[in-house]
Order: structure tokens, then sequence, then C-alpha cells
């Protein structure tokens, strides 16, 4: 089998990866995807954006790739995009008119849950088969024949979780990967690592960091150990000062207490308040609340995301509490998503 494969984003790779290992030996990827996985039409480095003026100097380039993408296809004998609905479903849609009886699976769906909920109708009309990770994500859904909830990756990611806490005399600092997102953590994050003493402070840096960046946007780091596998720091801290994205949903899900914060450009976070109609941002949060169940960990936003306020909740919060719901979180997923959407696409 020849799958052509579209999957943009570094945290796609990460559950490709997971995926492949459950794929035959005689399936072939096609298409884009981290180098490491095969061979690429582009390695995901020339796909690298950074800002809305790169973006559209780029435009001409992802035009191109789109159309590229297409005539591969015909190759091909069925179709797996992941996560990127930007660039993906423009590429679904003419998957759908060059080959109509081809068949276009789709992993990691759009938030539409969240916001844009149009996208459930373009989903629905261009693709043959939607994987979801999230239980309640196929309630938007009309064609219920075509969602289905195969897990989450994550499950497949982390393989070990607390079940009893621990004094590992660890915390983990983990400030984002942008760079407005780092710069506007880091100040209260050495406050932090003042302030709590006889304590390792673990900071998080991604492996794609050089040291010019480094020095430019994290400042002095001389107080932190540093360290790029979270999930081994994580499953090791007793806990955590974390900026909201998927490391909070990890965290919750490894059972390692903390909090969460977010500081984004004043229009960014207006738009998002603006459009997202949810009464939380953490993932893991609002996997609670769709369950009716309590928030398992605190979320403080732009002005709030103070020392004070991050400090008060360190030494407050009820770690008990946050180890049972972090069990409950884990069932409510129920099991990882690799062999079931592995087993969609070989059927």
């Amino acid at each position: 089998m020849k799958l052509l494969v579209c999957a943009m984003e570094a945290s796609s790779n990460i559950h490709l990866k997971e995926l492949k290992k459950h794929l035959n030996d005689n399936v072939e990827l096609k298409g884009v995807f981290d180098n490491s996985l095969g061979n690429p039409l582009y390695d995901l480095t020339s796909l690298a954006i950074m800002g809305f003026t790169d973006a559209i100097k780029k435009l001409r380039f992802f035009f191109r790739l789109r159309d590229e993408l297409v005539e591969l296809a015909g190759e091909c004998d069925k179709v797996l995009l992941m996560d990127s609905s930007g660039f993906n479903l423009p590429l679904a849609k003419k998957l759908k008119e060059r080959y109509p009886n081809k068949e276009i699976i789709y992993y990691i769906l759009p938030q539409a849950w969240a916001w844009k909920k149009k996208r459930v109708f373009k989903l629905q009309k261009f693709c043959t088969k939607l994987c979801s990770i999230i239980p309640f994500e196929s309630q938007m859904y009309t064609e219920k024949e075509k969602i289905t909830y195969v897990g989450h990756p994550l499950l497949d990611e982390i393989h070990e979780f607390k079940e009893e806490l621990t004094n590992t005399n660890k915390i983990i600092y983990m400030p984002g990967s942008r760079k407005t997102e780092i710069v506007n953590h880091m100040n209260v994050y050495r406050q932090l690592a003042s302030k709590i003493k006889d304590k390792e402070h673990i900071l998080i840096i991604p492996k794609k960091f050089d040291e010019e960046f480094i020095k430019k946007y994290y400042g002095d780091i001389s107080l932190f150990t540093i360290s790029n596998d979270s999930h081994k720091e994580l499953r090791q801290a007793e806990f955590g000062f974390i900026c909201s994205g998927t490391a909070t949903l990890e965290a919750a899900l490894i059972g390692t207490p903390f909090v969460m914060s977010y500081v984004a450009k004043k229009v960014d976070y207006f738009l998002g308040r603006l459009f997202v109609k949810l009464p939380f941002i953490g993932l893991a949060n609002i996997f609670l609340y769709k369950s009716g169940k309590d928030a398992i960990h605190k979320e403080f936003f732009q002005d709030e995301v103070t020392f004070e306020n991050l400090y008060n909740e360190y030494k407050n919060i009820n770690k008990n509490d946050f180890l049972e719901t972090s069990k409950v979180l884990r069932e409510y997923l129920k099991h990882g998503s690799s062999k079931n959407v592995a087993d969609i696409i070989q059927s």
C-alpha cells in the first residue's frame, strides 16, 4: 500500500511515529512528514513559518506544495491528513474533486468544538473517515458513520503514570516554545526559582533552540537545570509551572500537580476570548468540564500571571485531589490511538 501523508507539525510527526509502529511493512509513506520516517517530498524545516509576514512570503510555495501532493495522490492507494487544518482542509477539497472515490482519512481533527464550527461540514464533505482523539468531539457531527473515537495519542507516548505522590525536590518549568510565551514567563519563573529553596529547578528547553536563541529569549538560566526530555522530567517532578498547551495535558495525565499560565499578545488573547466560548483553556480542564467533572488545575492569564499568584498556588494546591482527578482523566480518554488508526488505514 502507498499512503499519501501530510503531517506538517512536529507534534503530528510524533504521533505519526507511533502510528507507523502498527502499520504493516508493506505500507509506504509518501508526501510530507519528518525524514526520519521515510523519504518525504519536503523536509519539515522547509515548511516552518515564523509570523504573518513569513506566511505571506511562502504562500506561493504552499500553493505549489498542495498541487504537488494532489498529483502524488494519483499513485497512492489512500490519504492520511494530520492536524494543520489551514493547509489540510483545502488539500482535502482538491483531493476529493480530483479523486472522488479515493479514501481520505483525517487524524487529529481541527478543534471545531472550540471555534470555526463550519469546519465540521467541510470535514464530512471532503473526508471518508475521521479519527477523533476527543470523546465528546463526535457530538458535533451529523454523519456519525464517518467519525470514530480512536483514543488519545498521548496515551501511546506516555509510558509511566504516577499512582502515588512523591517528594522528589524537583520543580519543572515549561514556558512554551513561542518567543512571546518564553519572554513573558521567564522573569516570573526566575522569581519562583529564587523563592522556592532547597529544590532542583528543571527548565524544559526544546532541542531545536541554539545557544543564541536561548540567550536572547530565555535570558539568565543559571538558576535552572536544563533538560529537553519533558516526559521524564514531568514524571520525576513534584510540581510544575507550565505554559498553556499540550504540555498541560501531558502533566495532567502523568499526575504531576501544576499551575497553568498563559501570556499572549493582547490582540491574540482578545480574539481568542471573543471566538472561543469555553470556561477553560487548558485541555485537561476542558475534557473534565465536558464530562461533568471539576477542573484539575488553576489557570492564570495575562496580568494574572504574577509571582504571587503562581507561588500561592504552589503552596496551596491539594495534591491528593489532583492525583485522583488525573486518574479520572486517564479513564475518560481510555487508551492510545495509534493501533486503532493503523487498523482503519489498513482495513
